[in-house]
């Protein structure tokens, strides 16, 4: 198992302690944390491997890195597990994975349900809660950041990508199902997630990332047949960008007439929420956030050709 993590001090021991239990070896990879996360890794019997922070961050390089050392140590091993430190693992899980693996040798990649473990603490953490039920079950053509890994597969399509600030995991798939691998997400509790995100300008950076991801997926593998991430980064581009520009328009031709056009975004709104499979007061939320994330998500876009004209690795973008 790899576990990554910069400064999650209490949700990384709820990491480390319940993937003890069941990894025959762990290591840790560490980010540069300041809040006793390597000592504490290093007496609950973990290797660790603390990355030289002179080369530029990424959650990808960590879990190459820490793949690396895993391999080092484990050479005949057959699959790995990859980990947020900020997440708890499911009792029982790598059992139902591994076996998973043993009856489908076709299948490069098997992750399950990820859940936030304080979704009533903050709107922004229900959010994440109800993204992570957006996945369907069964064959995908991506998984999350939390998924067991044949270890043939990985290393034939050569790991995850470091360059990318974040979404290393669906382009690692995209390159695994052109190798003729296949993805799937089992129907099973795998993980309880600590999102921590009881700030505003927290969810916005993290919107801001994955716009950013968008724009970056898309470059790399938005020919067809993939168009990967193409529809996400359109309608960053859309509802961030053309609507108030075509809404400036309006006012500029019709005067202040032209703000009733504004009413695409409720109608927006109102349009998701209807079709959500939640709590009314869940569909609200999550219809809202949507629409709005539609902002942050531009700039990300933006934040991403501004990197390309000037070819630049964009540093990562933190929000905790």
């Amino acid at each position: 198992m790899v576990v990554i993590g910069r400064n999650e001090g209490e949700r990384l021991r709820r990491c480390l302690e319940s993937v003890c239990r069941a990894a025959k070896r762990v290591v840790y990879v560490d980010s540069d944390s300041n809040d006793g996360s390597v000592a504490m890794s290093r007496a609950l019997g973990v290797a660790v491997v603390e990355l030289d922070m002179r080369t530029p961050f990424t959650a990808a390089r960590a879990r190459n890195e820490g793949f690396a050392r895993l391999l080092g140590e484990q050479p005949a091993l057959d699959y790995v597990f990859f980990v947020d430190g900020d997440c708890e693992v499911i009792q029982g899980w790598l059992e139902s994975a591994g076996r998973f693996l043993d009856q489908h040798p076709d299948v490069a990649v098997v992750w399950g349900r990820r859940r936030e473990r304080f979704p009533e603490k903050s709107v922004y953490n229900l959010l994440c809660d109800l993204e992570w039920d957006q996945f369907p079950l069964g064959e995908t053509i991506a998984c999350g950041g939390d998924a067991l890994m044949r270890v043939d597969a990985f290393q034939q399509s050569k790991g995850f990508r470091a360059d990318l600030i974040c979404g290393e995991e669906p382009e690692l798939c995209v390159r695994l199902r052109q190798a003729d691998w296949r993805i799937w997400r089992l129907d099973e509790e795998m993980t309880l997630h600590d999102a921590a995100i009881y700030r505003f300008g927290q969810w916005w950076k993290r919107a801001l990332r994955g716009g950013y991801g968008f724009a970056q997926g898309a470059w790399i593998h938005g020919a067809p047949p993939e168009r990967h991430w193409v529809s996400e980064s359109r309608r960053a581009w859309m509802w961030g960008l053309w609507v108030p520009i075509a809404v400036l328009a309006l006012v500029l031709t019709f005067g202040w007439w032209g703000l009733l056009s504004l009413i695409v975004y409720p109608l927006q709104v109102i349009r998701l929420a209807l079709r959500g499979k939640y709590s009314a007061r869940e569909n609200w939320w999550r219809a809202g956030g949507l629409v709005l994330c539609k902002f942050p998500e531009m700039l990300g876009q933006l934040k991403f050709l501004r990197d390309r004209r000037r070819n630049v690795q964009s540093r990562l973008i933190e929000y905790k």
